[in-house]
Protein backbone atom coordinates (compact mmCIF):
# COMPACT_ATOMS: atom_id res chain seq x y z
CA UNK A 1 0.00 0.00 0.00
CA UNK A 2 2.03 2.95 -1.27
CA UNK A 3 1.61 6.50 -0.04
CA UNK A 4 0.57 9.00 -2.69
CA UNK A 5 0.44 12.78 -2.83
CA UNK A 6 -2.68 14.77 -3.51
CA UNK A 7 -2.48 16.09 -7.07
CA UNK A 8 -3.80 19.65 -6.58
CA UNK A 9 -5.89 19.66 -9.78
CA UNK A 10 -8.26 22.12 -8.08
CA UNK A 11 -7.11 25.74 -7.84
CA UNK A 12 -7.41 28.35 -5.11
CA UNK A 13 -10.48 30.48 -5.68
CA UNK A 14 -12.28 27.70 -7.51
CA UNK A 15 -15.88 27.01 -6.49
CA UNK A 16 -16.63 23.85 -4.52
CA UNK A 17 -18.31 21.26 -6.74
CA UNK A 18 -21.85 20.76 -5.49
CA UNK A 19 -23.06 17.37 -4.33
CA UNK A 20 -25.92 15.45 -2.79
CA UNK A 21 -24.77 12.29 -1.04
CA UNK A 22 -26.15 9.85 1.54
CA UNK A 23 -24.82 9.68 5.06
CA UNK A 24 -23.61 6.28 6.22
CA UNK A 25 -27.13 5.81 7.60
CA UNK A 26 -28.73 6.68 4.25
CA UNK A 27 -29.98 10.25 4.77
CA UNK A 28 -29.32 12.46 1.74
CA UNK A 29 -27.36 15.64 2.45
CA UNK A 30 -26.27 18.44 0.12
CA UNK A 31 -23.26 20.71 0.29
CA UNK A 32 -25.57 23.71 0.39
CA UNK A 33 -27.26 22.53 3.58
CA UNK A 34 -24.02 21.39 5.23
CA UNK A 35 -21.82 24.42 4.54
CA UNK A 36 -20.74 26.66 7.41
CA UNK A 37 -21.51 30.36 7.76
CA UNK A 38 -17.80 31.21 7.56
CA UNK A 39 -16.37 28.24 5.72
CA UNK A 40 -16.46 24.52 5.02
CA UNK A 41 -13.86 21.77 5.30
CA UNK A 42 -14.40 18.89 2.85
CA UNK A 43 -12.34 15.79 3.60
CA UNK A 44 -12.00 12.63 1.53
CA UNK A 45 -11.28 9.73 3.87
CA UNK A 46 -12.16 6.12 4.63
CA UNK A 47 -12.22 3.66 7.51
CA UNK A 48 -9.20 1.45 6.89
CA UNK A 49 -6.42 3.75 5.68
CA UNK A 50 -3.63 4.07 8.30
CA UNK A 51 -3.16 7.73 7.40
CA UNK A 52 -6.82 8.39 8.28
CA UNK A 53 -6.81 6.16 11.36
CA UNK A 54 -3.86 8.02 12.91
CA UNK A 55 -5.54 11.44 12.69
CA UNK A 56 -9.22 10.52 13.04
CA UNK A 57 -9.61 11.49 16.69
CA UNK A 58 -7.64 14.72 16.19
CA UNK A 59 -9.87 15.58 13.24
CA UNK A 60 -12.92 15.12 15.46
CA UNK A 61 -11.49 17.56 18.01
CA UNK A 62 -10.37 20.08 15.40
CA UNK A 63 -13.78 20.00 13.74
CA UNK A 64 -15.44 21.00 17.02
CA UNK A 65 -13.11 24.00 17.27
CA UNK A 66 -13.74 24.95 13.65
CA UNK A 67 -17.50 24.73 14.13
CA UNK A 68 -17.27 27.26 16.95
CA UNK A 69 -15.79 29.65 14.37
CA UNK A 70 -18.58 28.99 11.85
CA UNK A 71 -16.61 26.47 9.78
CA UNK A 72 -18.37 23.16 9.25
CA UNK A 73 -16.69 19.84 8.40
CA UNK A 74 -17.91 17.18 5.97
CA UNK A 75 -16.12 13.86 5.35
CA UNK A 76 -16.70 11.77 2.22
CA UNK A 77 -15.70 8.17 1.55
CA UNK A 78 -15.40 7.30 -2.13
CA UNK A 79 -13.64 3.94 -1.89
CA UNK A 80 -14.72 0.84 -3.78
CA UNK A 81 -16.40 -1.18 -1.03
CA UNK A 82 -16.74 -4.32 -3.12
CA UNK A 83 -12.98 -4.76 -3.06
CA UNK A 84 -12.47 -2.92 0.26
CA UNK A 85 -15.37 -4.02 2.48
CA UNK A 86 -13.80 -2.42 5.58
CA UNK A 87 -14.95 0.89 4.08
CA UNK A 88 -18.63 -0.10 3.88
CA UNK A 89 -21.31 2.36 5.09
CA UNK A 90 -22.15 0.08 8.02
CA UNK A 91 -18.57 0.30 9.25
CA UNK A 92 -18.47 4.04 8.48
CA UNK A 93 -21.06 4.50 11.23
CA UNK A 94 -18.90 2.59 13.69
CA UNK A 95 -15.71 4.41 12.68
CA UNK A 96 -17.35 7.81 13.13
CA UNK A 97 -18.67 6.87 16.56
CA UNK A 98 -15.30 5.53 17.71
CA UNK A 99 -13.59 8.76 16.74
CA UNK A 100 -16.23 11.17 18.04
CA UNK A 101 -17.02 12.58 14.61
CA UNK A 102 -19.83 15.05 15.22
CA UNK A 103 -20.21 15.88 11.53
CA UNK A 104 -21.60 14.13 8.43
CA UNK A 105 -19.71 11.15 7.01
CA UNK A 106 -21.02 10.68 3.46
CA UNK A 107 -20.73 7.86 0.96
CA UNK A 108 -19.82 8.63 -2.67
CA UNK A 109 -20.72 5.31 -4.27
CA UNK A 110 -20.33 6.52 -7.87
CA UNK A 111 -16.97 8.16 -7.05
CA UNK A 112 -18.06 11.13 -9.16
CA UNK A 113 -17.75 13.59 -6.27
CA UNK A 114 -14.16 12.54 -5.63
CA UNK A 115 -13.43 13.10 -9.30
CA UNK A 116 -15.11 16.52 -9.25
CA UNK A 117 -12.79 17.56 -6.42
CA UNK A 118 -9.76 15.88 -8.02
CA UNK A 119 -9.33 13.99 -4.75
CA UNK A 120 -6.39 11.62 -4.94
CA UNK A 121 -5.73 10.14 -1.53
CA UNK A 122 -7.16 9.41 1.88
CA UNK A 123 -7.13 11.74 3.61
CA UNK A 124 -7.40 14.72 1.27
CA UNK A 125 -8.40 18.14 2.70
CA UNK A 126 -10.12 21.12 1.07
CA UNK A 127 -11.14 24.34 2.84
CA UNK A 128 -13.66 26.69 1.26
CA UNK A 129 -14.74 30.16 2.38
CA UNK A 130 -18.31 31.26 3.10
CA UNK A 131 -18.90 31.64 -0.65
CA UNK A 132 -17.56 28.13 -1.23
CA UNK A 133 -14.36 29.35 -2.90
CA UNK A 134 -11.25 27.22 -2.27
CA UNK A 135 -8.71 28.74 0.14
CA UNK A 136 -6.71 25.66 1.12
CA UNK A 137 -5.94 22.25 -0.36
CA UNK A 138 -3.32 20.39 1.60
CA UNK A 139 -2.33 18.24 4.53
CA UNK A 140 -3.87 18.01 7.99
CA UNK A 141 -0.38 18.31 9.44
CA UNK A 142 3.09 16.81 8.89
CA UNK A 143 2.65 13.71 11.06
CA UNK A 144 2.59 10.32 9.37
CA UNK A 145 1.90 6.74 10.54
CA UNK A 146 4.84 5.01 12.19
CA UNK A 147 4.97 2.40 9.41
CA UNK A 148 5.75 5.24 7.00
CA UNK A 149 8.47 6.68 9.20
CA UNK A 150 6.29 9.14 11.07
CA UNK A 151 6.47 10.13 14.71
CA UNK A 152 4.31 12.14 17.10
CA UNK A 153 0.59 12.66 17.39
CA UNK A 154 -1.62 14.38 14.83
CA UNK A 155 -2.56 17.95 15.71
CA UNK A 156 -4.10 19.34 12.54
CA UNK A 157 -1.63 22.24 12.62
CA UNK A 158 -1.67 22.98 8.89
CA UNK A 159 -5.43 22.80 8.40
CA UNK A 160 -6.00 24.77 11.60
CA UNK A 161 -3.65 27.51 10.40
CA UNK A 162 -5.67 27.68 7.17
CA UNK A 163 -8.93 27.94 9.13
CA UNK A 164 -7.45 30.65 11.36
CA UNK A 165 -6.34 32.63 8.31
CA UNK A 166 -9.78 32.33 6.77
CA UNK A 167 -11.75 33.31 9.86
CA UNK A 168 -9.46 36.24 10.70
CA UNK A 169 -9.70 37.74 7.22
CA UNK A 170 -6.14 36.93 6.21
CA UNK A 171 -5.13 35.71 2.73
CA UNK A 172 -4.78 31.98 2.08
CA UNK A 173 -1.60 30.35 3.39
CA UNK A 174 1.30 30.95 1.05
CA UNK A 175 2.64 27.44 1.67
CA UNK A 176 0.20 24.56 1.27
CA UNK A 177 1.88 21.17 1.54
CA UNK A 178 0.03 18.41 -0.30
CA UNK A 179 -1.78 15.76 1.66
CA UNK A 180 -0.25 12.29 1.69
CA UNK A 181 -2.10 9.02 2.15
CA UNK A 182 -3.37 5.87 0.49
CA UNK A 183 -4.77 6.35 -2.99
CA UNK A 184 -8.55 6.41 -3.28
CA UNK A 185 -9.64 2.87 -4.14
CA UNK A 186 -11.18 3.39 -7.55
CA UNK A 187 -13.55 0.85 -8.99
CA UNK A 188 -11.88 -1.11 -11.81
CA UNK A 189 -12.10 0.97 -14.97
CA UNK A 190 -13.29 4.07 -13.08
CA UNK A 191 -9.88 5.61 -12.46
CA UNK A 192 -9.78 9.34 -13.25
CA UNK A 193 -7.43 10.80 -15.82
CA UNK A 194 -5.29 12.36 -13.07
CA UNK A 195 -4.77 9.03 -11.30
CA UNK A 196 -1.10 8.00 -11.67
CA UNK A 197 -0.44 4.86 -13.63
CA UNK A 198 0.87 2.04 -11.43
Amino acid sequence: MAAVNSTFNISLGQSAPDFKLPTAEGTIKSLQELKGTEGTVVVFACNHCPFVVMLAKALGECAKNYKAKGVNTVVISSNDIENYPLDSPELMVKFAQENNWDFPYLYDESQEVAKAYSAACTPDFFLFDKDLKLTYAGQFDSTRPAKYGGTGEATGADLTAAVEALTSGQPPLATQAPSIGCNIKWKPGNEPSYFPAS
